[in-house]
């Protein structure tokens, strides 16, 4: 008999159809948020699970007393939604899928980049609500990119990727955090092991580091108050790594330029005071949002569970 797999919300058709092909299983056609006692049912009933980043699968849902399920595939490459010492110490497979979503991540960035440098959320605001008098030669002046600094906070994929377009494409010098030099990188860029020193340094600052227990608030208040206030703040990687509270009161009090961010603490949750604020560039989590990236995810999930229930090497595991 075929395992039985659960996908927790709507993939693209594509993947749903393949995996019927090769798999029994339950698909989420109406794509509301599996909550804590469907995620233990899921358990319970599966032998693998096919989830996303929203879906939060804890300690106690793991260790569901008749759990069936042996993986979990995880559809993205952040695997902070898992318990993973739980999952480990219960003989749980956990798989992400990495690599594929790379570019239409810095694309966004890119986006974000470009918005708040140029004012582009305030000035298409006016627009809309008939506020804009015309053309001037002073008002509502963005900063150019060429020969300004941007600091990289991670330099994984995505900030090497990142990094490498603002440099090559925008001409901007390229400062980086991390726990170790990057070698082989294909563009001048120079390393900063003290963060403060690079936060100070920056005229755009864009954080590319995984989440995690020792990565929650990594952007503490203390940290976020050596940006110049002249300087913009981008965040594509989670919300929880950066205090959102403190940015946002940064923000209000213009002691910084601006930011552009696509991830937030409480997903989808965006406190008022910062949704309101005309020097922000804010949009729903959708670095790899593209049907392109989307299908290959999916069929890199399928090949996870695939390679799983066949006995052979599993390309993305995690735990």
């Amino acid at each position: 008999m075929k395992p039985k797999i659960i996908v927790t919300r709507k993939i693209p058709d594509s993947v749903e159809e393949k995996l019927k092909e090769l798999f029994l299983v339950s698909l989420n056609k109406n794509d509301l948020s599996f909550d804590r006692e469907k995620l233990m049912e899921a358990m319970e009933h599966a032998d693998g699970i096919l989830c996303t980043v929203s879906d939060k699968i804890t300690k106690e849902i793991i260790e569901t007393s008749s759990r069936r399920a042996k993986i979990i595939a995880n559809f993205g490459v952040g695997v902070d939604n898992i318990d993973l010492e739980a999952a480990k110490k219960n003989e749980l497979i956990v798989t992400n899928t990495p690599d594929v979503l790379t570019e239409a991540t810095v694309d966004i960035a890119t986006l974000l980049l470009l918005s708040v440098t140029r004012n582009a959320f305030h000035s298409e605001m006016m627009i809309r609500l008939g506020k804009w008098k015309g053309f001037s030669l002073v008002n509502n002046l963005g900063m150019d990119l060429k020969g300004k600094t941007i600091g990289i906070i991670g330099m994984g994929r995505i900030g090497r990727s990142f990094a490498k377009r603002a440099n090559q494409a925008f001409g901007m010098k390229v400062l980086y955090f991390n726990r170790s030099p990057v070698k082989d990188l294909e563009f001048e860029a120079n390393v900063r092991f003290d963060l403060d020193k690079l936060m100070e340094e920056s005229d755009v600052i864009s954080v590319h580091i995984s989440s995690g227990k020792d990565n929650k608030n990594f952007l503490s208040k203390n940290r976020l108050k050596k940006i110049r206030k002249s300087a913009f703040f981008i965040n594509t990687s989670r919300g929880d790594v950066v205090d959102e509270e403190a940015l946002t009161a940064l923000l209000q009090n213009h002691e910084i330029a601006g930011a552009g961010l696509d991830v937030f603490r409480n997903e989808p949750n965006v406190p008022d005071n910062l949704r309101l604020l005309p020097n922000v560039t804010l949009l729903p989590h959708i670095g790899s949002a593209t049907i392109e990236t989307r299908e290959k995810m999916g069929m890199l999930a399928l090949n996870n569970l695939l390679a799983f229930f066949n006995k052979t090497d599993i390309p993305n595991r995690v735990v």
